[in-house]
């Protein structure tokens, strides 16, 4: 498997339905987290740029669910880039049970396109992936 970008989490009763498992929506954040949590890390001039006028639009979103996961389960978020076009990125992400005997479980993967536009609210339009974010995502390319 490719190279990944990660990011650790720790699930919460907050994360959780009545039944004791993790509710499908939280899955979505998680993606956003890590997306954001990797601009931090990784490509801070793309956030200097979306204070100016870039902004990321999301596309697209998906998961699939393989097993089910419960409060204080240990969870890496892995992402990688699975596309790059001229305006639009694709991550791919995969979720990972983080056993107490240092195994992992596989319990979902993701995907979320996004799209780069840059423009007033009412009159953006595409824009080119900025470079920083392209240098910051090729070690992650699968």
């Amino acid at each position: 498997m490719s190279k990944y970008w990660e990011y650790n989490h720790t699930v919460c009763f907050e994360e959780t339905n009545l039944v004791g498992n993790v509710y499908y929506v939280n899955y979505l954040r998680w993606q956003g987290r890590c997306r954001e949590m990797f601009l931090k890390e990784r490509a801070p001039d793309v956030l200097t740029d979306l204070q100016d006028d870039l902004k990321l639009f999301t596309l697209k979103v998906d998961c699939e669910f393989f097993a089910e996961i419960t409060a204080f389960d240990e969870l890496s978020i892995r992402m990688r880039l699975t596309d790059l076009a001229q305006t639009q990125v694709e991550f791919g992400f995969d979720y990972v049970r983080l056993n107490p005997d240092g195994s992992e479980t596989l319990i979902a993967r993701g995907r979320q396109r996004v799209a780069c536009m840059r423009g007033p609210n009412t009159r953006t339009a595409p824009a080119r992936v900025p470079e920083a974010l392209v240098r910051a995502l090729e070690p992650y390319a699968s």
